[in-house]
C-alpha cells in the first residue's frame, strides 16, 4: 500500500452543516429508518404540543394519520409565534422547523420528552418530502410549506382565525424510509403511557388511512397511576386480594417527586413498569428504592405480627415480586441517566427517597387493614421460607 493510499489529512474530512447531516445520517437522529424511526418522527412533532397542554396553554392534542400517508399533529394552544418577539415563551415557527433542538425544553420535571431523542421537529422536517405548518394566532391564520426541510415560500397570512393553535402535518420521505406505514398500535402504546403519567393530559389518536376501517381513541386518565395499574392487570384485577396502594410525594432531597401505585394479585407474574420524567426505564435507583421500601415494610410488619422469628433473616427485595403489579414514576429537576439510550436512572439520592416513601405508605396500610395485610404477608413469608 502506497503512502498516498494511507495518507489522512483535512481533505478527507467531510463537514455536514445543518439539516444536511440529518438526511445523510437519519438513524442518528430518529433511531432508524424503519418503523421505529417513523414513530419517533411523530413523537418529535408531538413533544411541543404535549408540553403546551402540561404548561396549561392548551387543553388537548390531536394526532391524525391521514388518508394520503401523512401525520397531522394539532393543538389548541396560543399558536407558535411567526417571528421571535422579545419575551416570547419559545422560538418562532421557522426556527422551530429549521434548527435542531429549537423549542426543546430544559429536561426538568415539568417537561415531557415523548421519544428518546428530543431533537425537535426540524429533524422531522428534514426527513419529510413535505411539511405544512398552520398557525392560528391573535385572530389570524398563517400557512407555510416545506420540502425536505427547505421552505418553498415565506409564511403567508391566509385569512382570519376563529380560534388559536398550531397544526403541523408531515409526509415522510420515501427516499429515506423504506416503508412509510405508521403503526397505530405503536403510537397508541406510548401516548397512553403519557396520559397515564400526566393526569391533566388529553390526547386523541385517529386513523383515517382506510375510510372503511377508521378508528380513534381518546386518551385521558384522571386516575393517573391507579388507572395505569388497572390497565396492566387487565382481567386479573378482579382477583386482587388487596386494594391499590398509591401516593405521590415531593422530596427536596432529590429535587423532584415520586408517584407510585402497586398491589399484589393472585397471578404469579410480576409487572413492574418504571419511568423517569415520563420516559420508560428498564431500571435504576427509583426501582431499587421501590423494592427496598416494600421489603423493609413487609419485614417490619411480619416481625411485629410474629410471622417472622428473630432467627429468620429479613425478607429480601427479590422475594416480594410474586404477583406484584407496580408503576414507579419519578419526575426530577435534574435527571441523570446511565448510557446514551437513557434506560437506567442514575440519581443516587433517588433510591433512599423512594424507598422511605414506599416504606412509610405500605407500613401505614399494613397496620390499617390487618386482615388483607395478613394474606399478602403470609404469601410472601411462606415463599421466602420455601426459598
Amino acid at each position: 500500500m502506497s503512502e498516498e493510499d494511507t495518507r489522512y489529512d483535512a481533505g478527507h474530512i467531510e463537514v455536514l452543516e445543518g439539516l444536511e447531516a440529518v438526511r445523510k445520517r437519519p438513524g442518528m437522529y430518529v433511531g432508524s429508518t424503519s418503523e421505529r424511526g417513523l414513530l419517533q418522527m411523530v413523537f418529535e412533532v408531538a413533544d411541543r404540543a404535549v408540553n403546551e397542554v402540561l404548561a396549561g396553554r392548551a387543553t388537548s392534542v390531536h394526532i391524525t394519520l391521514t388518508p394520503d400517508g401523512g401525520v397531522r399533529v394539532a393543538d389548541d394552544g396560543p399558536g407558535v409565534p411567526i417571528d421571535e418577539p422579545e419575551g416570547a415563551s419559545g422560538p418562532g415557527l421557522e426556527a422551530l422547523l429549521t434548527q435542531m433542538h429549537a423549542g426543546v425544553g430544559t429536561g426538568g420535571r415539568h417537561d415531557v420528552t415523548i421519544g428518546f431523542c428530543g431533537v425537535g421537529p426540524a429533524v422531522v422536517n428534514a426527513l419529510s418530502r413535505r411539511m405544512t405548518a398552520e398557525v392560528r394566532r391573535e385572530g389570524f391564520r398563517w400557512v407555510q410549506e416545506y420540502a425536505r426541510g427547505v421552505a418553498t415560500a415565506p409564511f403567508n397570512e391566509v385569512g382570519p382565525a376563529a380560534a388559536s393553535g398550531t397544526t403541523l402535518t408531515f409526509w415522510p420521505d420515501a427516499d429515506i424510509f423504506g416503508a412509510t406505514e405508521f403503526s397505530f398500535d405503536g403510537l397508541e402504546e406510548r401516548l397512553r403511557e403519557l396520559a397515564f403519567l400526566n393526569q391533566g393530559l388529553e390526547i386523541s389518536l385517529t386513523d383515517l388511512r382506510r375510510l372503511d376501517r377508521s378508528r380513534s381513541v381518546r386518551l385521558r386518565f384522571p386516575g393517573g397511576t391507579r388507572d395505569f395499574l388497572d390497565f396492566l392487570d387487565g382481567h386479573t384485577a378482579a382477583s386482587t386480594p388487596m386494594d391499590t396502594i398509591a401516593f405521590k410525594r415531593e422530596d427536596p432531597r432529590m429535587a423532584g417527586e415520586v408517584e407510585v401505585a402497586f398491589r399484589w394479585c393472585s397471578c404469579p407474574a410480576e409487572r413492574v413498569q418504571s419511568f423517569a420524567n415520563s420516559r420508560p426505564t428498564i431500571g435504576g435507583t427509583h426501582t431499587v428504592g421501590f423494592r427496598d421500601g416494600v421489603a423493609a415494610a413487609v419485614t417490619a410488619y411480619a416481625r411485629e405480627q410474629g410471622q417472622l422469628m428473630l432467627t429468620d433473616p429479613d425478607i429480601d427485595a427479590d422475594r416480594i415480586s410474586e404477583g406484584l403489579t407496580a408503576v414507579v414514576s419519578v419526575k426530577l429537576d435534574r435527571p441523570e441517566f446511565e448510557g446514551s439510550t437513557r434506560g437506567v436512572l442514575g440519581n443516587a439520592e433517588v433510591r433512599d427517597c423512594v424507598g422511605q416513601a414506599v416504606q412509610d405508605h405500605l407500613g401505614r396500610w399494613l397496620n390499617e387493614d390487618p386482615e388483607r395485610a395478613a394474606a399478602v404477608i403470609d404469601q410472601i413469608v411462606q415463599g421466602a421460607r420455601r426459598d
